[in-house]
């Protein structure tokens, strides 16, 4: 598609362009029902380059664990220690086996977001009872271990089967201070929005079960509303936000639609998927303004140039 055919402002598409050019953009792809409407590459970078998701590729573990249950290899209301046995915490034998796999995916594990990305058992320090503190924490990588012993393959290997291929992404995973961060391009980027987007269908296959994924990007718990399974959640009565035990009352990103949901890793790497709208949007590249670790000012103002563009 072109943004003409779409009716779409291209005098406020080259504002955008601006704007994401002065805010250290590489790489940013709008689709419209499914079809690249929007591709543009930045400072000689090109749709063969790879980037880092960081955090972003939270939702591909997340993914993967959906699939993983529904072929009976887990079960997210486990408890962890059912898959990596005790021990995997410095918490008390009692508080370890209260930890689901669904506290990890929901950010609600009850262990110290403080202590930094290690995540050994002498780093994971019991802090409150599972489910009853919400605190942003790596320790969800853990859940790459658990699907290796369920599945009996390396994370790579089960990721690159269940996911990466069936929907023709590139990419690669790699170890970066202790965490594995996935790399790829652009558009496998927005080959993954797309897939989540569908409800997990690609195509006539059906990847993820689409009653998954719903739970996935709907409110997890009661802690955090906009926090579903490693997804950040627009249009919620109040957020909160990592290293920070605020509650902040209004919807994640005001400029943006209700009913979005996004992936956002550290230094601005961006899916956003509006199901109204039937849009996905990617947004790769350095850090727009100061570090940070998810939701930053660049998100709302990103939203208002893409509101110019789009009616």
């Amino acid at each position: 598609m072109t943004p003409e055919s779409l009716q779409w402002s291209t005098n406020a598409l080259e504002e955008l362009y601006q704007y994401l050019d002065k805010k250290n953009t590489k790489a940013f792809i709008i689709l419209k029902n499914g079809r690249i409407a929007i591709e543009y590459y930045f400072d000689g970078f090109s749709a063969n380059n790879p980037w880092y998701w960081a955090s972003a590729g939270k939702t591909l573990t997340a993914t993967a664990a959906g699939i993983a249950q529904d072929e009976g290899l887990i079960d997210i209301n486990h408890k962890v220690s059912d898959y990596l046995g005790t021990g995997w915490t410095s918490a008390p034998l009692e508080k370890e086996n209260l930890i689901q796999i669904k506290h990890l995916l929901s950010m609600t594990s009850g262990l110290d977001d403080s202590t930094g990305d290690n995540v050994s058992p002498e780093n994971l320090q019991y802090v409150a009872d599972a489910g009853t503190r919400w605190a942003y924490h790596n320790v969800y990588v853990l859940i790459q271990d658990l699907l290796e012993q369920a599945s009996g393959q390396e994370w790579s290997t089960y990721f690159n089967s269940k996911i990466k291929n069936r929907i023709g992404m590139t990419g690669t995973w790699t170890e970066l201070n202790n965490l594995s961060v996935y790399w790829s391009n652009a558009r496998s980027m927005a080959r993954f929005g797309l897939m989540i987007a569908s409800e997990g269908k690609w195509d006539t296959d059906q990847i993820v079960p689409k009653s998954y994924v719903q739970e996935a990007v709907n409110t997890s718990q009661q802690l955090n509303l906009s926090y579903g399974y490693l997804w950040w959640l627009n249009g919620k009565a109040s957020f909160r936000l990592p290293q920070s035990q605020m509650q902040f009352n209004g919807t994640l990103i005001p400029e943006a639609p209700l009913d979005m949901f996004c992936a956002l890793g550290k230094n601005d790497q961006k899916i956003y998927i509006v199901p109204s709208k039937d849009l996905v949007i990617i947004r790769l590249g350095e850090v727009a303004e100061g570090e940070n670790f998810a939701l930053s000012n660049f998100d709302n103002e990103l939203w208002k140039k893409i509101n110019a563009v789009i009616p």
